[in-house]
């Protein structure tokens, strides 16, 4: 008798799913990325992007996870026995535990900054003061340290209550927050004066912006910002029951996940083109040039914290499902209870946020092939672990599964329509893999 553990409705189902989509990287990296491509010409190759890339690659890992009822590793195990596919699953188990590690350190640094907004102590004379303050915060040891420990806590708290009680109810309490909190950012920066020159940049594509760059570029951002190939979408499938539409969940989320970061977009560009900044800032758009932003604005103070708990909440939202991944993992593969699962993720995944913490401030002479720990870690789960999860997690499901087994999972036995299944399989079997070994490639450096 299968007594997996499955989400308690459809909402709650699609708020997991979108909050493991939605993340930093839909409201830091993908501004930083738009500004430094073009504005809306990355911004039309990024949708066409998502859609042809993203829905296909998640909708390939919701039927691993489906179909096979199991964590990432186990889910190979039982679709694919007595082969070395389950690779792949132990690929994204990894990537993911190395993820939480450095993740839980940014997202520590928006509970500094929503501190900071709280004592009114986010204020300085000129960015290059902000940029020596965040320099001398992140360099320190005992306060970003104490905010791994807040972050890592609350996400321990929400996994260990399980799928129904912890991170079903975690998400359908803190996603509408967190669309509520956008919308109300859009509404403040489009009041501001020249918002318009800010909506120009991000909506009016210069098609002759479009480059190798930007195409490559957008593509990269697209499948960082779907939480594929690291065994999240295949892990929340786990948990989907078998009536669940998933071809319509699948775009449900990818929608929603895209809307985020056009929302995202309409709060950062009116306000740094309304102040006369460059839109082009880079990862320090968001914890450098946006508070020196605030601070000139009426009630800056409640801006930044409304800002900062919206990088926090997406945080939270992300590091839910990357902690649940390895937490499945341990609890299926090894049968350990849940709570053991947990605390043992929690924990290791806490050493690990110590030590790149640390990499910013008393262990930053100490570098791998000429990264920092936390650079290193960016760089080989961004551009190695996750491009090569998602490229065989397209060539497993395109070449090794039998069609008709991928075609009644997908269409739940027949009784829900896929009319795309054809197009799906193609883009799947032949320009998913391409596609993505083209981003990793260029993301090496290489081409």
């Amino acid at each position: 008798m299968n007594t997996r553990a499955t989400f308690g409705s459809k909402l709650g189902l699609i708020m997991a799913s979108v909050g493991s989509a939605v993340g930093l990287g839909n409201i830091w990296r993908f501004p930083c990325e738009a500004g430094e491509n073009g504005g809306g010409a990355f911004l039309v190759v990024y949708i066409f992007c998502v859609l042809g890339l993203g829905t296909v690659v998640m909708l390939a890992e919701f039927f691993i996870g489906r179909a096979s009822q199991n964590d990432s590793v186990g889910a190979f195990k039982t679709l694919a026995p007595n082969t070395m596919w389950k690779i792949v699953g132990y690929n994204g188990v990894l990537a993911a535990f190395l993820i939480f590690g450095f993740y839980s350190v940014v997202s520590g640094w928006t509970l500094e900054y929503m501190y900071q907004s709280i004592t009114g102590n986010l204020k300085a004379d000129s960015v290059e003061e902000f940029n020596e303050t965040f320099g001398l915060f992140t360099s320190g040891i005992f306060r970003p340290i104490m905010w791994i420990v807040i972050f890592t806590v609350i996400t321990h708290l929400v996994v260990l209550s399980g799928v129904k009680k912890g991170i079903e109810r975690a998400s359908k309490i803190m996603m509408p927050l967190l669309f509520v909190i956008l919308i109300i950012l859009c509404i403040r920066s489009l009041l501001l004066p020249n918002a318009g020159a800010g909506l120009k940049f991000f909506f009016y594509p210069d098609f002759s912006k479009i480059t190798s760059k930007v195409v490559l570029s957008a593509l990269g951002q697209a499948f960082f910002s779907m939480s594929v190939g690291m065994g999240c979408m295949i892990t929340y499938a786990s948990y989907f029951n078998k009536s669940i539409n998933m071809p319509k969940t699948a775009v449900s989320v990818v929608t929603l996940d895209t809307l985020v970061a056009i929302l995202a977009g309409i709060v950062i560009f009116p306000a740094v083109t309304s102040f006369g900044i460059s839109p082009a800032q880079g990862p320090k758009l968001v914890f450098v040039t946006l508070p020196n932003i605030f601070q000139q604005m009426p009630f800056g103070s409640l801006w930044a914290l409304i800002f900062f708990l919206l990088l926090a909440l997406a945080a939270l939202t992300s590091i839910i499902s990357i902690h649940e991944v390895v937490t499945a993992y341990l609890h299926d593969q090894y049968k350990m209870s849940r709570r053991k699962s947990a605390t043992i993720v929690s924990l290791c995944g806490f050493a690990v946020g110590v030590v790149c913490s640390l990499s910013f401030g008393i262990l930053s002479d100490f570098k791998i092939l000429g990264f920092t720990i936390f650079d290193f870690l960016d760089f080989v789960t961004a551009n190695l672990m996750l491009p090569l999860g998602g490229m065989f997690i397209c060539i497993f499901t395109g070449w090794y599964i039998d069609k008709k087994i991928l075609k009644a999972e997908l269409t739940n036995n027949g009784t829900v329509k896929f009319g795309l299944f054809s197009v799906f399989v193609f883009l799947l079997k032949y320009i998913a893999p391409v596609i993505i070994a083209m981003v990793c490639v260029n993301q090496l450096g290489i081409f």
